[in-house]
């Protein structure tokens, strides 16, 4: 039907027009706005009407009528045509009557669709809209203002009131969407803002909880110094009252009995009072430890999608253990210490936090290994279709796979045959060395022994004196050890000593300065981590000078820190744990086995004091090959990357082993160097990892933040401390 195919143009000529291009935002609803106040506003006529109602008017219209009561001599036709007007709709165009041609044309029907203006009558119509909107004024409308007709009421015709309708259809389903969008946006925000408020509310009580905690450590620590000084005060009248009861004999047994029952009733006080405050203490360091570990289950930072369920339920139970701790220390009467069974509640809530943290982490590393798995799979299939079409790059990737699965089949536990070989070489001849001067050690002569004592004191006193004073100074302390080692006579306590003087002085001497080079590593650079380059390039030049004295200094560095080699001793049949303790390193006395923050702080200094050493040279000496260069770094840093990780050793060795020589193996190896460094990261990190607990954490992050950083820079910067150029200019 034509109509139908008239609406159809109708609908499409909406679309493309400014209207129908408008662009729903979704920040109308922030920014205050009503996206439905035009849609409920009544109508209105544009202001671009005049121009179409004066244009209309310059035109004749071939039919009007009025709606007043027509004239009796009105004809027929006259009454047809006023019916033609009344129901043809509004439109400017519908209202302009078609150009009459010389011959005549049948009347149109009123059902039948207008003649389409011109070209030129709808440029004219768009240059007359694009003036209104520019605000400029219209030649036609800045004329002087014409009589205006009197007005008319036209009736729309059915298809315009249809096309109306279809239109009102369609703005009401754009409104309804807009509402359901509105609406779903709205509910989105709120859940939004009640999981954020939910997680803000736990924070705060956990962050409350830890300031009672504080308040209560600091009213803990204030008791007990009065408690102290009341020991003090009554340790005095104790004193006091038995010089008294000294003086006085004559008192009464019985006396004498009561006071001895109220001493030990005292005393069970003191030791319930001692043993309350132990609890309190514990039970504290409990709750600190317990806020520790729940910090490990929340979030990095909030975001703004809700948690995974099995993290929210890591963090639920965390809150849920911190509050059942909190709540025992709640019931704790002010002034009353907890009881034995507060304190297994508070020792349960603790396992079961470090137990959901494992968990926890356990989690997270087998997701992350699923993760790299897929990777690595998704890669192995791209690998895969490209190997496809090129059939020689299939078969050296297959060379490559199988040796690089072959290589990650394991690594090894023991030390390599040659490095074994080389280790009990220099044990050996450092064992050689020490008897060779037993018979000066059990000598009863006092000469000797006096002689023992100068000898011990010249070569351990200049290497005490090493500091970052000047370089001027480290040739004074480096020319009083060059002396003793040459066997020539220096001045010791006013007297002249050499070592020369006994078979096996100059023996003596070189043991004895080895020895102190690795205790002052063990000692002063562990504790100053910028000591390690002075007292490495006196070292450095020592050994070149005397390499019988860097080997010395390579058996006692293997012997107290066989990390160094690298070498794990294994535990032989009959041998006890103490022994075996030694072996590895660690300080056994009569109190028992040395700390392990104290054994991996020697460790460290004495490996920083290896890599200082093999990096440095004596500038006084010759040129040519250091005694002991950074191939031997290299070396140890591989055979270390061969053997299976240790937990809490490894990772300390090797960052501090990096941090102070990986500048010069950077600058020695370059692109072999960040290999190596990049396998370190991709493959025996995770190693490293699986091997270490929960709590020995801090040197695995230290050593991942430095890789990190030095893969992300691309560089690794000099270490601290060392020494300049200007220096030896002091």
């Amino acid at each position: 039907m034509p109509a139908e195919s008239s609406r159809w143009d109708t609908l499409e000529a909406l679309k493309k027009s400014a209207k129908g291009k408008l662009k729903y935002n979704t920040h109308w609803g922030q920014d205050g706005e009503d996206i439905l106040s035009e849609c409920d506003a009544p109508p209105s006529l544009s202001p671009l009407s005049g121009v179409f109602l004066k244009r209309l008017s310059n035109r004749p219209l071939q039919k009007t009528c009025s709606l007043g009561s027509p004239s009796r001599d009105s004809s027929p036709g006259q009454s047809e045509d006023v019916l033609v007007s009344s129901s043809a709709p509004t439109s400017p165009r519908l209202l302009a009557p078609a150009p009459q041609s010389p011959l005549a044309s049948p009347p149109q029907s009123p059902l039948t669709s207008p003649p389409s203006p011109s070209s030129s009558e709808v440029k004219e119509e768009e240059n007359t809209q694009d003036q209104e909107i520019a605000g400029g004024p219209s030649p036609e409308l800045s004329s002087a203002p014409s009589p205006t007709p009197p007005p008319t009421i036209s009736l729309l015709s059915p298809r315009a009131t249809q096309m109306a309708g279809c239109i009102r259809v369609c703005e009401e389903k754009h409104r309804a969407k807009a509402k359901v969008v509105l609406s779903a946006r709205q509910e989105l925000q709120e859940r939004l803002v009640e999981t954020v408020a939910s997680r803000e509310s736990e924070q705060m009580k956990r962050f409350e909880e830890y300031m009672e905690l504080k308040q209560r450590q600091e009213y803990q620590s204030m008791r007990d110094m009065m408690e102290k000084e009341t020991q003090e005060s009554m340790g005095r009248q104790e004193k006091l009252k038995e010089e008294q009861r000294h003086r006085m004999k004559i008192l009464n047994l019985r006396l004498r009995e009561l006071e001895q029952q109220r001493l030990r009733e005292a005393e069970l006080e003191r030791q319930r009072q001692a043993e309350g405050r132990e609890r309190l203490r514990t039970l504290n360091a409990v709750q600190e430890e317990v806020l520790q570990l729940n910090q490990q289950l929340q979030p990095s930072a909030p975001s703004q999608a809700s948690p995974t369920p099995d993290l929210a339920s890591y963090t639920t139970r965390g809150n849920q253990l911190c509050s059942q701790v909190s709540e025992v220390i709640r019931t704790t009467a002010e002034g009353q210490f907890p009881s034995i069974e507060d304190m297994a509640v508070a020792d349960r809530a603790l396992q079961d936090m470090r137990a959901l943290v494992r968990a926890m982490q356990l989690e997270a590393a087998q997701a992350q290994e699923k993760r790299r798995k897929d990777e690595e799979e998704e890669k192995e299939r791209r690998k895969q279709a490209e190997l496809q079409a090129q059939l020689e790059e299939q078969k050296k990737s297959a060379a490559l796979s199988a040796k690089e699965k072959a290589r990650k089949k394991g690594l090894q536990i023991k030390a390599e045959e040659s490095t074994l070989k080389w280790y009990q070489e220099l044990q050996d001849s450092a064992n050689q060395c020490a008897l060779s001067f037993e018979d000066l050690n059990n000598t009863k002569d006092q000469q000797s022994k006096r002689l023992k004592m100068e000898l011990q004191k010249a070569a351990s006193i200049p290497v005490s004196q090493i500091s970052r004073t000047s370089g001027s100074k480290l040739r004074e302390i480096f020319d009083k050890i060059d002396t003793v080692l040459s066997g020539r006579s220096m001045q010791s306590g006013g007297k002249s000593i050499s070592a020369s003087q006994h078979p096996h002085g100059l023996a003596f001497v070189s043991y004895k300065l080895a020895e102190k080079f690795v205790k002052q590593g063990e000692e002063e650079v562990a504790s100053h981590h910028e000591a390690a380059f002075p007292i490495a390039v006196v070292a450095s030049g020592v050994w070149d000078l005397h390499p019988k004295v860097g080997d010395l200094i390579l058996a006692h560095l293997h012997k107290k820190c066989p990390y160094s080699v690298p070498y794990y001793p294994p535990m032989k049949d009959g041998t006890s744990v103490e022994e075996y303790q030694r072996i590895l390193g660690y300080r056994v006395d009569d109190s028992g086995v040395e700390a392990q923050d104290s054994f991996l702080k020697r460790m460290s200094g004495m490996i920083r004091l290896y890599a200082a050493i093999i990096q440095l040279r004596w500038p006084y000496n010759k040129q040519g090959p250091a005694p002991h260069g950074l191939n031997n770094g290299w070396r140890w840093l591989a055979q270390m990357l061969n053997l299976e990780p240790l937990a809490d050793v490894t990772a300390t060795l090797l960052f501090d082993f990096l941090e102070v020589c990986g500048h010069a193996l950077m600058k020695q190896y370059q692109g072999q160097f960040w290999k190596l460094i990049f396998l370190i990261k991709e493959e025996y990190f995770p190693r490293i990892e699986a091997v270490t607990s929960t709590g020995q954490m801090g040197s695995v992050m230290r050593l991942k933040q430095f890789l990190e950083s030095s893969l992300r820079r691309k560089d690794i910067p000099p270490p601290k401390g060392q020494l300049s150029s200007s220096f030896w200019r002091t």
